[in-house]
């Protein structure tokens, strides 16, 4: 299903754009979040359905000409900029009701090296003066706060909110690795737009199809009319209860409100971590565990671990494991179960779950006793040949072997080992 998902995005890509196809990849993505559950539990995940739903709208219902010659309809326009209003609105309010850093425009000096996946740039951003992080924050406002409300004035008002939007969103994904969150996000900014903008932007060769296909100015067909009349009564209905929740002071982020997550709410960051906690995961062969014990640790593709590893770029690309232990490091193991099923996986030596990781210390035969260490980690100064420095906070996980009667008898409780 992830392979005709893919084959049919790139026919869109390459211009064959019609409802048929956009509704069909919408169903697709929907039953992957569906069946994903904690794995695909991210806001953006929502972000992305009610992105794509509003999509199946914006060309003809059906043709398999490259570039359709219809105009999109304006009330999809519309509807595009509501979603970018309550995107960037949403975020700023949970930023305001949460935490107290953010009033005092302080959040951006703990920020880039506490956020779930940094990068390399990162860490440069990181020991900027104060005075940069302040502005940082205040710019997040500009973009946030102020910026949403002018997403339906006219024009010139609308194209600069269109421009704070992407710019902000620029900035993200140059700072971090925060999954296809600021890609995405730039696709609703885009209907702040028009086609007199964007052809300053955009090549030549894409701006003469724009031209031909207004010269043609071909009529919607009354279906797609009907179909889009509907769609915005059905938003505007559904839109009811994420207003209630922008309005509320109990405001929760990145939450859906039907089945279908066509009308959701969404944040970021409503917090900010002053430290970075980060699990560490470490095997060992030894049959008796002793002070003298050899302890090897894993290494996953993303995630902070090895000191002197420079930290990746991947962004939109979305590591989910990575991501995981980041929000896990905050809790304790009764809240991420399976954290526990990951260490049967490695006691196990299973290898589409070792896939997931970088680095399997025990490629021939698997470890005797699996662990998992809890660690402060913070950036290195800029020079120093390491990229952290960390500390060790103690365990978070003691030594299980996969002879545990306790282990065994959790992952049978859990449904993932048969009693």
């Amino acid at each position: 299903m992830a392979w005709v998902g893919a084959a049919l995005s790139l026919v869109v890509l390459l211009g064959y754009a019609n409802g048929l196809i956009l509704f069909a990849l919408w169903c697709l993505y929907i039953s992957f979040v569906h069946v994903g559950q904690t794995w695909y539990s991210f806001g953006w995940e929502f972000q992305l359905l009610e992105t794509g739903f509003l999509a199946v709208f914006l060309c003809p219902p059906i043709g398999a000409r490259p570039f359709p010659k219809n105009p999109p309809p304006v009330l999809i326009i519309w509807l595009y900029r509501w979603l970018i209003f309550r995107i960037m609105l949403g975020a700023s309010l949970i930023k305001l009701r949460g935490d107290p850093c953010w009033s005092d425009l302080t959040c951006l000096l703990y920020h880039y090296e506490t956020q779930p996946v940094p990068n390399p740039l990162s860490r440069v951003l990181h020991f900027m003066p104060v005075w940069f992080h302040k502005l940082g924050v205040l710019f997040n406002y500009l973009a946030e706060l102020v910026a949403p409300f002018f997403a339906f004035w006219p024009r010139t008002a609308r194209l600069l909110a269109g421009l704070t939007f992407v710019s902000l969103q620029q900035i993200l994904i140059a700072s971090g690795n925060l999954s296809f969150l600021n890609w995405l996000t730039i696709i609703p900014a885009l209907a702040c737009f028009d086609d007199a903008f964007l052809k300053r932007v955009f090549p030549k060769r894409l701006v003469s199809l724009w031209r031909s296909a207004a010269e043609a100015n071909a009529a919607n067909p009354a279906a797609q009319r009907f179909a889009v009349s509907a769609v915005f009564v059905l938003v505007a209905v559904l839109s009811v209860q994420p207003i209630a929740n922008l309005l509320s002071s109990r405001q929760v982020m990145n939450t859906s409100f039907d089945r279908l997550h066509l009308v959701n709410t969404y944040g970021a960051f409503g917090s900010v971590g002053r430290e970075r906690a980060e699990l560490i995961f470490q095997g060992t062969s030894d049959e008796v565990i002793a002070a003298d014990t050899e302890w090897k640790e894993y290494e996953f593709k993303c995630k902070p671990g090895a000191l002197d590893r420079r930290p990746c770029l991947i962004t939109p690309y979305h590591y989910r494991l990575d991501w995981l232990i980041w929000f896990a490091a905050m809790g304790t193991p009764e809240r991420y179960p399976w954290s526990v099923h990951l260490i049967w996986k490695m006691l196990t030596n299973d290898e589409s779950v070792l896939t997931l990781l970088a680095k399997n210390p025990f490629p021939e035969e698997a470890p005797r006793y699996v662990r998992v260490e809890l660690y402060r980690y913070e950036f290195a100064p800029l020079g120093d040949d390491n990229w952290w420095r960390r500390e060790r906070l103690g365990p978070w996980l003691p030594p299980l072997s996969a002879d545990d009667p306790r282990l065994r008898e959790f992952l049978a409780a859990s449904g993932w080992l048969e009693r």
